[in-house]
C-alpha cells in the first residue's frame, strides 16, 4: 500500500500506529521478541483489513499495542512466528468483540484471550480462534491442567 496515496487522516493514523508498534520493541526485547519495519507495516495494514472485514471502526490507536504488552511474556510466543501470532490474535480480538456485541471491555477481552492462550490453547492461536464466546469465557475461568484427561480431550 502506498501511504502517500491515502487520505491524510488515514495516513497519519497509519504512521501513529507504526510509531506505537516501534515503541513496543523496547518492551518486548527482554522476551527476545521484536518487529522489523516490514513486519510493523504489515501488522498495521492487517489492522485496517481486520477492521474492514469485521465492520468495525476504531478511534485513536489500535488494539495491537495492548495485545503486544499483554502477550509478550507468554511462554508460547516465538520470534519466528511472532508477527503471524499477533495477526491472528488481532483477528480473534475483533471477532470476539463483535460476537460479544461490544458488551465486554477491551482489557477484559484481552485478559480472557491471554488466559486461554497460555492455558488450554497452549499457544495455539488457531485453537483460540475456533472457540465460541461461551467456550472462551468458560475456559478462561477454569484452571487448565494438561494432566487431566477430562479437560484436555478436545485439544487439537
Amino acid at each position: 500500500m502506498d501511504q502517500n496515496q491515502l487520505p491524510e487522516l488515514v495516513r497519519l493514523s497509519l504512521l501513529a500506529e507504526e510509531q506505537s508498534l516501534r515503541a513496543c520493541n523496547e518492551i518486548t526485547a527482554k522476551y527476545g521478541l521484536s518487529l522489523s519495519e516490514a513486519q510493523i507495516r504489515a501488522l498495521t495494514e492487517r489492522r485496517f483489513g481486520a477492521l474492514r472485514d469485521t465492520g468495525r471502526i476504531e478511534f485513536g490507536g489500535g488494539i495491537l499495542k495492548k495485545l503486544i504488552v499483554a502477550f509478550c511474556d507468554s511462554p508460547y510466543l516465538e520470534p519466528d512466528s511472532y508477527e503471524e501470532t499477533l495477526c491472528d490474535l488481532q483477528d480473534s480480538f475483533y471477532y470476539y468483540k463483535n460476537e460479544f456485541r461490544d458488551q465486554i471491555a477491551d482489557d477484559e477481552l484481552i485478559d480472557l484471550l491471554k488466559r486461554v492462550f497460555d492455558g488450554r490453547a497452549q499457544g495455539s492461536a488457531d485453537y483460540l480462534a475456533g472457540l465460541s464466546p461461551e467456550e472462551l469465557c468458560r475456559y478462561a475461568r477454569e484452571p487448565y491442567d494438561p494432566e487431566d484427561e477430562d479437560s484436555s480431550g478436545d485439544l487439537f
